[in-house]
């Protein structure tokens, strides 16, 4: 727990002196994300709320409507904090502080108006949701300090095949101005949120269809594909230009940077491919087989047998079989395996591939915390080749 300064009304309707609020962790981290690491601590400390409440009852009022937060010191050049992250401070402070008498308020209402709308107008920022985190991060990574992100699915410990929707995710998805999905089957409860909820404004990137793919495509996980990031990216830049165009310079420059910073990976990639191609692996699902095929790797593992294990499903004996015999044989010279989604079976392929001596590679389908997609592909990609070439066992940090 941290403490919030805030001016408090008293009981005989007086402006009080500043009083410390518990803000929960959440409250912090929703604060954090909106100014930034560098601006975090010296904005906390110099942060004054300004609260104005609609419902009026038996002389209270009782129900918050808009939490303004304002940055005393005009002098500096900071963020202001966006609608959605005010709530998350607010939501995690106790009932008593969010009650105060109308008198009280007064003063507080017209410096809001005063104040507040004209710095809201001034640096109002976007908000975007990448239903997969590692959307997200590209998403903050084009838009900078413009554009505020959340992620849904961004839990490496959790299987993304089974992920529900809580009523709270529905409403974040609704009231964001673009959405980054990935399609192809991965995140169809997203599609529904969206329809219950339109709103022509609303900018919908699916990276699906920026790949030209049908429905039918049969690997889902589409960022381990080379050329899918650049094309979100782009796309992306668009859909933040057209909200703010005063800002799309900016936002072009940043897909530029982008490229660039793709380039170690994909050497990486190229060099494996030329030193390497052609090496034999198995995998439990295909989690990372773009990737796998983009550094000319030959995959012996059944497909069927991949989208068993990937959709929770009973596996052909004779698959099994081929895949145990694939390991007995050292048919292969590394194994990948998904650490995020493990069971019975893939744990069994596992403990052959390490019985055998067979380099072992852990990948993830949900981007690690603490990387940017550049790194973890590029940890990703380090890791195959440290397998192939010296025979390491390597996993993906979560």
């Amino acid at each position: 727990m941290i403490a919030l300064s805030y001016p408090q009304a008293s009981r005989q309707g007086k402006l009080g002196t500043s009083s410390d609020v518990p803000v929960s962790r959440a409250g912090r981290e929703s604060l954090q994300r909106c100014v930034g690491a560098r601006h975090f601590t010296h904005v906390f400390s110099r942060l004054t709320m300004m609260c104005c409440f609609t419902r009026l009852q038996q002389g209270c009022i009782t129900k918050i409507s808009v939490c303004l937060l304002v940055i005393t010191s005009a002098s500096e050049d900071l963020p202001v904090i966006p609608f959605n992250h005010q709530k998350a401070l607010v939501r995690s402070m106790p009932k008593h502080c969010l009650r105060s008498r109308m008198p009280a308020l007064l003063p507080l209402i017209a410096l809001f108006a005063g104040l507040g709308m004209a710095q809201m107008a001034t640096a109002a920022m976007i908000y975007a949701v990448g239903v997969e985190n590692e959307y997200a991060d590209v998403i903050g990574q084009i838009g900078g300090g413009y554009v505020t992100v959340s992620a849904i699915e961004s839990n490496p410990n959790t299987d993304p095949h089974t992920f529900e929707a809580s009523p709270a995710v529905a409403r974040e998805i609704a009231g964001a101005q673009i959405v980054v999905r990935n399609g192809v089957g991965y995140d169809g409860w997203v599609k529904k949120i969206l329809a219950s909820d339109p709103n022509p404004k609303r900018k919908v990137i699916v990276v699906q269809d920026l790949l030209h793919l049908p429905e039918s495509t049969k690997n889902p996980h589409l960022w381990y594909k080379p050329e899918t990031m650049p094309a979100v990216a782009q796309a992306v830049a668009r859909s933040l230009a057209e909200l703010d165009p005063a800002h799309a310079a900016f936002f072009a420059a940043n897909v530029r940077k982008f490229d660039v910073s793709l380039q170690p990976w994909h050497l990486a990639i190229a060099s494996f491919k030329a030193q390497f191609g052609g090496t034999p692996v198995a995998v439990t699902e295909p989690v990372a087989d773009y990737l796998l095929q983009a550094a000319g790797c030959d995959i012996k593992t059944p497909w069927n047998l991949q989208t068993a294990i990937m959709n929770g499903t009973d596996p052909a004996p004779q698959d099994v079989s081929i895949q145990n015999q694939l390991i007995k044989h050292h048919k292969i010279k590394a194994f990948v395996y998904n650490k995020q989604v493990t069971n019975s079976l893939t744990a069994s392929f596992l403990s052959k591939a390490k019985a055998e001596n067979i380099p072992v590679v852990g990948v993830y389908e949900t981007m690690p915390t603490g990387d940017s997609y550049q790194s973890w592909m590029l940890t990703e990609t380090n890791a195959l080749r440290n397998a192939v070439e010296r025979g390491i066992l390597t996993t993906v940090r979560k």
